[in-house]
């Protein structure tokens, strides 16, 4: 059972009805080296649909994420789609962006099935700040080097991604990924056993780029989908995914060794987090020796928003911090600063998709 030993502090940065847009969703957080948290997350000008007139927007705060600054719209794509922003903050200062863009009318449905041209379809851009999040850079196509053409559907984590700080490939970017591939048979390309996770991954500070691991074995037993990574002590990369196939559970979870560039074993069920089909995060604490997870930890629906904690480094996990009974979906996991993780979800009184609310937890309580 959980010790609460503080009351968290609660803010939203993002309600849906506001700023110009219909609902926002896929949230995303990092802190800045001056430790200025940012939130990202999709801005849906239409409706809360994951098509359509999307845009990647930002809201900067300097106070630990008490209070937000005015919404910044860092990538759009006309009235096209702009989506799923994975930031990283790298060791000298830069925080670089990588998203996936694709035109409005152009669903996961149609992609998966084949039945968009590859310039309509899902491709990759990469752009960066150096003032902390204040402005920022162009934005610049690297497709061809990250994804393969036999891929149709393509993400990015959904959430922060990574710069690795230990080992011989400290300084990596990583940057988890999804994808699907052409199917076999009388399949169409929807089925969810053509989901697989593989890795972006970047060694001179995101200005060239390549693939590393891939999983994408179509057996309907785990087929990874919407995948989060975080760097262990031991320097080994530990991954957690969404699973849409019939293992035991909805998640899985791998190790690699070599800083992304293989898999140690092919995903396997991590049955011991429980919860809907839906996209997770995680997060190592650096010290204590702490991994955690945020998530749903309702089996049947996306409710009930949970962090859980791991002390032998993802082998098992246990409950450390329930939010409340509410309906809940994405999140992302954010380390604040010496005192602080930050928790920035999805959430509502009656929708997941009301707000993306921000939760400032005590470590002492997650650890």
């Amino acid at each position: 059972m959980a010790v609460h030993v503080a009351s968290p502090q609660v803010s939203v940065p993002f309600r849906a009805g506001t700023g110009g847009y219909a609902g926002y969703r896929i949230p995303a957080a990092v802190t800045a080296p001056d430790g200025t948290v940012l939130a990202f997350a999709e801005g849906r000008v239409d409706s809360v649909a994951d098509f359509g007139d999307i845009d990647v927007v930002l809201r900067r705060s300097t106070d630990g994420g008490r209070t937000w600054g005015p919404l910044q719209v860092v990538a759009e794509n006309g009235d096209d789609t702009a989506g799923n922003p994975a930031p990283v903050v790298l060791d000298s200062g830069r925080i670089v962006l990588v998203q996936v863009r694709n035109a409005a009318d152009a669903t996961e449905r149609r992609i998966r099935e084949g039945k968009v041209p590859a310039a309509d379809g899902r491709r990759v851009w990469v752009q960066h700040s150096d003032d902390h999040g204040r402005s920022w850079s162009g934005a610049r196509e690297i497709t061809a080097a990250v994804k393969k053409p036999t891929w149709r559907w393509y993400a990015t984590t959904p959430g922060h991604a990574i710069q690795l700080r230990h080992g011989p490939h400290a300084g990596r970017i990583v940057v988890p990924g999804n994808h699907s591939a052409a199917p076999s048979g009388s399949d169409t390309g929807a089925e969810g056993k053509y989901d697989g996770s593989h890795a972006l991954l970047s060694d001179d500070g995101g200005q060239s780029w390549r693939i590393g691991y891939t999983d994408s074995k179509p057996n309907g037993y785990i087929n990874a989908n919407e995948t989060t990574a975080t760097e262990l002590p031991d320097g080994r990369i530990y991954f957690n995914c969404r699973n849409d196939s019939p293992a035991p559970g909805t998640r899985a979870d791998a190790y690699s060794r070599d800083g992304g560039e293989t898999l140690e074993k092919p995903f396997r069920p991590q049955a011991g987090l429980t919860g809907p089909v839906v996209e997770g995060s995680v997060l190592h604490l650096g010290s204590p020796d702490v991994l955690l997870f945020s998530g749903p930890a309702d089996p049947g629906f996306r409710a009930l928003m949970t962090v859980r904690a791991s002390h032998d480094r993802g082998v098992t996990w246990q409950p450390v911090h329930t939010v409340d009974g509410l309906p809940a979906a994405y999140s992302d996991l954010v380390r604040i600063d010496g005192t602080g993780v930050g928790l920035l979800y999805e959430t509502g009184d009656f929708s997941a998709y009301s707000t993306i609310t921000f939760r400032r937890i005590p470590v002492e309580e997650l650890s």
